[in-house]
């Protein structure tokens, strides 16, 4: 997949943008480019395939609910991220014209890479990637959300079918939150980091 129409998007928008051919390789740069800093890291598949909590960890004080260190819980290390120097997410969807969409159960995510840090790295395979707005939202509620739930093993209609979204009322429901980045937010650095490879949901 070509890149050149959603960088350009982005980069207009007032992101940077760093492309990479495989996840290793954007790996490394981040490990690189992060030294001695507090990093929170939102809860994300892509971030796991890559590996990189385990390539930041050895320099950095690092906060991951996926991830818990001894006597820590799931609550304290998400609000623990969300006052790092540092943030980094993957994305449910983005458009080629550039939204950014992101869904949430408690809030963490979206909270975090709308306000609060010195830098926000955004990884994004290009399995995330739409044509338009409307799609990368379908994209979100439809592929992204039902896999999430499944593997988090809630009872919600999504997660048993697997197929799309049912806009449940169910107690265990995890779309709670609902996130659109029109354009870079004011305030902090970003980075979107687009990487050729399916990575994540």
């Amino acid at each position: 997949m070509e890149f050149t129409k959603l960088k350009n998007s982005l980069e207009c928008l007032g992101y940077t943008v760093s492309e990479f051919n495989d996840a290793e390789e954007a790996t490394k740069y981040l490990a690189n480019q992060l030294s001695d800093r507090t990093i929170g890291i939102g809860g994300s598949v892509t971030v796991e395939e890559m590996k990189l909590y385990d390539a930041l960890v050895s320099h950095n004080d690092v906060y991951w609910h996926m991830r818990l260190p001894e006597n820590m819980s799931a609550m304290e290390a998400r609000k623990r991220a969300n006052l790092s120097d540092i943030y980094i997410s993957s994305v449910n969807g983005i458009a080629e014209t550039g939204e950014i969409i992101n869904i949430d159960n408690t809030g963490n995510r979206v909270s975090a890479i709308s306000f609060g840090h010195d830098k926000v790295y955004l990884i994004i395979g290009e399995n995330k990637i739409a044509s338009n707005y409307e799609e990368a939202l379908d994209r979100a509620r439809n592929i992204a959300a039902p896999l999430n739930a499944k593997r988090l093993g809630v009872k919600t209609p999504c997660a048993i079918k697997g197929d799309k979204c049912y806009d449940c009322k169910s107690p265990q429901r995890i779309c709670r939150n609902f996130s659109v980045l029109w354009k870079k937010p004011t305030g902090s650095e970003y980075e979107v980091i687009l990487i050729h490879e399916k990575l994540g949901y």
